[in-house]
């Protein structure tokens, strides 16, 4: 994108840091000035009119982001977090009232249908969206968002012996398939430098009765980073995180029987007293997709506020065996 305010003409560059020959180079900005009819150089003015990339530097980067069911999922606060940080977000959701929803709350986002449980709906939408981008010229995607996991609780909670298979394995390829199943099927769209970050949990080794069979399923998901990041390693500098939060109040956390009181319960054991908000999480996850995290690859972040190292809280045990 050229400039030119008839005394320094600037163009997009790739260089480092320099100030030589009249030629002032701000690799910040990603910009060459050069002197046009004078050797003034007003870099107040320059900045003013270019100056406006974030940290992340996530201005005009495309994104895919799966899962969007509401405006309280990680999804839709990772969007939000993306299309302020000026990417473009295209979403990917599961049903038509989920479509509606996210147009509602993205109104100049692309949305696309796919039920991830069929894989040919994945490669379907890998196609759909690959024509959106101008794929077969050259266009591409920057990084995708796998916010997606299901579990069958409608006979209720049983003990993690009696779990049916059937649900088990569903809950596999939902849950965790699916994101092996996108990445391979988006890896011809993906930029060469490209990251897909995927939503786990804060661990998988604590027996919590009323989160069911998830932990162990979350537990594939995490081991799956490090064989999708090796296998990728060998086209592409691709890589694969995941973000692992503790308690969040989202609408499908409430519909766990007992969730709210094991919400509250982590408010208490987080060192700051506050829960963990959604967005701290979505934040999280934007730094992973930004290519300021390029030095993290097969990596589960917890984000939980600090609740993992404050078990023995004074006061937690202090109401737990009575004064």
């Amino acid at each position: 994108m050229p400039y030119d305010n008839g005394k320094h003409r600037l163009r997009q560059t790739c260089g480092p840091v320099v100030e030589s020959r009249g030629e002032l180079r701000l690799v910040s900005l990603n910009l060459v000035v050069y002197p046009v009819a004078d050797n003034k150089r007003v870099i107040s003015n320059i900045y003013r009119d270019w100056a406006t990339m974030g940290f992340l530097e996530l201005e005009g980067k495309r994104f895919v982001v799966f899962g969007l069911a509401n405006k309280k999922s990680v999804a839709c606060a990772i969007a939000r977090v993306l299309t302020a940080e000026g990417a473009e977000v295209i979403h990917v959701v599961r049903s038509e009232e989920r479509r509606a929803t996210a147009r509602k709350l993205f109104p100049e986002a692309q949305v696309f249908l796919c039920d991830v449980e069929e894989e040919a709906n994945i490669e379907r939408v890998s196609g759909e969206i690959a024509t959106a981008i101008d794929a077969a010229q050259g266009g591409r995607l920057d990084g995708i968002v796998h916010s997606i996991a299901f579990a069958n609780y409608s006979d209720g909670f049983k003990p993690f012996h009696q779990t049916l298979k059937k649900d088990f394995l569903q809950a596999v390829d939902i849950s965790c398939f699916s994101f092996v199943s996108i990445a391979d099927h988006f890896k011809d769209l993906l930029d060469s430098d490209a990251s897909m970050v995927t939503i786990s949990i804060s661990t998988t080794r604590m027996a919590a009765e009323n989160y069911g069979y998830m932990a162990p399923i979350k537990a594939a998901l995490n081991s799956s980073l490090c064989f999708l990041a090796k296998s990728f390693s060998a086209f592409s500098r691709i890589r694969f995180n995941a973000v692992a939060p503790g308690l969040l109040k989202t609408s499908a956390s409430a519909g766990i029987p007992g969730y709210v009181d094991s919400y509250l319960f982590a408010e208490k054991v987080i060192p700051r007293k506050q829960a963990l908000a959604t967005e701290e999480v979505a934040n999280t996850a934007a730094f992973l997709l930004s290519r300021r995290s390029s030095g993290i690859n097969a990596q589960a972040i917890v984000v939980d506020a600090g609740m993992e190292v404050n078990y023995f809280d004074r006061e937690i045990v202090r109401k737990a065996v009575g004064d």
